[in-house]
Order: structure tokens, then C-alpha cells, then sequence
């Protein structure tokens, strides 16, 4: 019988007693415990400082798919095992954030891939009108992820402020034909992966005896 049980028998002592017999719950250990974030953070950086680096001008403009192979290997499959770890302890909004982010990860690959490799019959000239799509959605994505997301610490909004930031600079730039705010979208996106580094600090000293850095006030209370 369980404790519940008892109450709705009307026999408060018993659930006292079934209370006190139980025993007390450890904590979590094993692969249900620890912070998802300890392997999350590293590879959204790594995707990001990859694909940053290719917007600014590291490897040739015909180079596309230079930063695939870590996008796909590394960063798309390190977020959806965060954010299945995630899920497994309990945190939700840890495990929507990782499975976005794997998501739009996964996508961009996709995308690019296909368009190199002519998967989905898509016609040369709409070539652009499908990199606006793709930018479009995510861009809504996102900033839906940002406004819900303001109780998060500051430092966490900052970073999903700076990717908003980065996709309308890319949307804008494909819609111009833009050089010059490619690269500024590269910055913006080696900018939000440098938080990401920080916040992987904060995690790594906390998982390693430490004390969390700070991360700034929540813009919304409650």
C-alpha cells in the first residue's frame, strides 16, 4: 500500500507508517545524473566557430561544404545526445534547446548537401528562394526560442539574442548578394559561439568541484 493508498483509506497512521519504512531515495548517479550542458555546450561551439570561420572568409566562397563534416559528426550528434540525456534527467527546457539547436544543425547540413548534390529537383535559379525559406523559418524559430525562454540567466538570452542576429544578417545577405554582411554574420556567429564557451566554463568548473560563473539576471522574473 502506498501512502496515497492509505490516505484515501482515512488511515493517516498508516501512511505515517508506510513513510517512515520507506526508504530514503539517493540521489541520481550514472547516466541519469550530471549536466547535459558538459557535452551539449562543445559541440554547438564547434559547429559554430566552423561555420563562422567558413562566413568570414577562411576557406574559399566555393567551399560550402568545408564545415559539414564537424557540423554533422560533431555538433549535430553531440546536441541530440544532450538533449536525449536531457530528457532522461528530467530537464526540459535543457532538452528542447539541445534538440532545436541538433535540429538546425541537422538541416543546415541537409540543406546544403542537397542543394551541392541536386537531391530535391530544386532549379538553379531558385537556389536563393530556398536559402531564404530555410534562413525565414529559423530565423522564426529562434526568436520564438528567445522570447520563450527570457526567465532563462541573461547570459543564455545573450546568445540566442546574437543567433537572431546572425540569421537575419545571413537572410539579409542572401537576399543582397552581400559580401560584406556574410562576413558580419560570420562575426555575429564566432561572437554567440565565444558565450558559448563561457557558459561551458561555468558548466566544466561545477562539474569539476568549482564554483559556476555568473551568468547574469533573468530579463523576466517569476
Amino acid at each position: 500500500m502506498t501512502a496515497l493508498d492509505a490516505a484515501a483509506d482515512g488511515n493517516p497512521q498508516s501512511s505515517v507508517q508506510e513513510e517512515e519504512a520507506a526508504p530514503v531515495s539517493a540521489a541520481a548517479t550514472g547516466p541519469l545524473a550530471g549536466d547535459p550542458a558538459i557535452l551539449g555546450l562543445p559541440s554547438f561551439i564547434a559547429g559554430s566557430v566552423a561555420l563562422g570561420l567558413t562566413l568570414v572568409g577562411v576557406v574559399p566562397a566555393t567551399a560550402a561544404g568545408a564545415p559539414l563534416a564537424i557540423i554533422l559528426a560533431a555538433t549535430a550528434a553531440g546536441l541530440f545526445i544532450a538533449a536525449i540525456w536531457a530528457a532522461a534527467i528530467g530537464q526540459s527546457a535543457v532538452a528542447g534547446i539541445f534538440g532545436i539547436f541538433g535540429g538546425f544543425w541537422l538541416s543546415y547540413v541537409v540543406l546544403v548537401v542537397g542543394l551541392i548534390h541536386g537531391w530535391f529537383g530544386i532549379a538553379p535559379l531558385a537556389v536563393v528562394a530556398t536559402q531564404k525559406l530555410f534562413l525565414i523559418t529559423w530565423l522564426v524559430i529562434i526568436v520564438m526560442l528567445t522570447l520563450g525562454t527570457l526567465r532563462l540567466p541573461l547570459a543564455f538570452t545573450a546568445v540566442f539574442a546574437l543567433i537572431d542576429v546572425a540569421l537575419l544578417l545571413l537572410l539579409i545577405a542572401t537576399i543582397q548578394a552581400s559580401a560584406g554582411l556574410t562576413k558580419a554574420a560570420g562575426y555575429a556567429v564566432l561572437a554567440f559561439a565565444a558565450l558559448g564557451v563561457y557558459l561551458f566554463f561555468g558548466s566544466a568548473g561545477v562539474a569539476t568541484g568549482g564554483k559556476a560563473l555568473p551568468l547574469g539576471r533573468p530579463v523576466l522574473h517569476g
